[in-house]
């Protein structure tokens, strides 16, 4: 099913895409960079709505997610295509493939229903980058929430404010978002403008929504002491010190061959982090617990202790829809409910 897209403009006999930042300049029966929006005489087609690649039920906190609806599940979904096609992309064969005639289309509402059967607590974009599927993100998302579901995305961060705007008021309010380098960076990348992603995420928590960062630190790539200092600098100053960073090691994939980031260096980003003043810091892809678990930043007691992206022990006390340290009371930011017992995953 095709869709005419919700976010364009004319441009002489072109359409500029309005929905990321890239705003592709599309010239008539062409594609923009992402395969998924076309301009078919002279409007904007969603030639990739709903053509789903992947669909299946997945912890939260394999998004990774820490602080939103902990220990529930998500259906989880991926169409085709991307805006950034990095190159060590571990879902490349999702990602670096455009969206054709003869996928397989699945309605929002098929969607919602295996969600509902599934007994999911939500819906979670990923796999591929979701701001391909725009259109069908806003209208699976208004579904979720006239039936009580939350709607969360793994993204790149790079999309337009009025697809921001849209997308947190239709109802996704939990964005998992990755940073992909800094502006020094050369090696991959060069054509994106990272401040972008920063504006973005202060955009959603500005409109309510919650935000987790994620730094894939990449082997001489974007592991480089200006370009640390960066992000942290970044995180600070636009997101503060109570947004999540998940701080995660780089394996090679794809096009990228650099050696997989030594734990050292992990730890050595997490504490010039913690001595900025980020309270909350994990340390993903490294199989450790202890580097997965909440702890108070006042007291230090371990709130929350993770293991295989599961919730194994939950030390908080809610009051007042506020979650605390039982110990010291300090609050920690928590979006959406505990969700205390155990499930069968696909």
């Amino acid at each position: 099913m095709n869709k005419v897209a919700r976010l364009w403009r004319k441009h002489n006999d072109s359409i500029v895409c309005m929905v990321c930042e890239r705003k592709c300049v599309i010239p008539p029966n062409r594609v923009g960079i992402c395969g998924s929006y076309k301009n078919f005489n002279g409007v904007l087609i969603h030639i990739g709505y709903g053509r789903i690649s992947a669909v299946e039920s997945r912890p939260i906190e394999i998004k990774p997610l820490f602080h939103y609806w902990p220990n529930s599940t998500a259906l989880t979904f991926s169409t085709w295509g991307c805006n950034f096609y990095c190159p060590w992309c571990q879902n490349h064969h999702l990602s670096f493939r455009l969206p054709k005639d003869d996928d397989e289309y699945i309605p929002p509402e098929k969607l919602l229903e295996l969600a509902i059967r599934f007994g999911d607590e939500g819906f979670s974009a990923s796999f591929n980058e979701p701001t391909v599927n725009f259109d069908y993100l806003i209208d699976l998302a208004e579904l979720a929430k006239r039936n009580d579901l939350y709607f969360m995305v793994v993204t790149n961060g790079y999309q337009t404010l009025d697809a921001i705007e849209k997308l947190v008021g239709a109802g996704v309010d939990g964005w998992s978002i990755d940073i992909k380098g800094c502006p020094k960076m050369r090696k991959a990348l060069p054509n994106i403008d990272h401040n972008v992603v920063y504006r973005n995420a202060k955009a959603v928590l500005d409109l309510g929504g919650h935000v987790e960062m994620v730094y894939l630190v990449v082997t001489n790539t974007n592991d480089f002491d200006e370009c640390i200092d960066w992000i942290i600098d970044m995180h600070i100053s636009k997101l503060g010190e109570k947004t999540p960073l998940h701080i995660n090691r780089y394996y090679p994939a794809h096009k990228w061959g650099e050696p997989p980031t030594p734990k050292e260096k992990l730890l050595s980003v997490a504490e010039e982090a913690r001595r900025s003043g980020i309270e909350f810091i994990y340390i993903g892809n490294v199989g450790d617990p202890e580097l997965e678990s909440t702890k108070c930043p006042r007291c230090g007691k371990t709130l929350i202790y993770r293991r295989w992206y599961r919730v194994w022990e939950w030390h908080l006390e809610r009051d007042d829809r506020k979650y605390r340290c039982p110990r010291c009371g300090y609050e920690i930011p928590i979006k959406g409910l505990y969700i205390p017992w155990k499930k069968t995953l696909l």
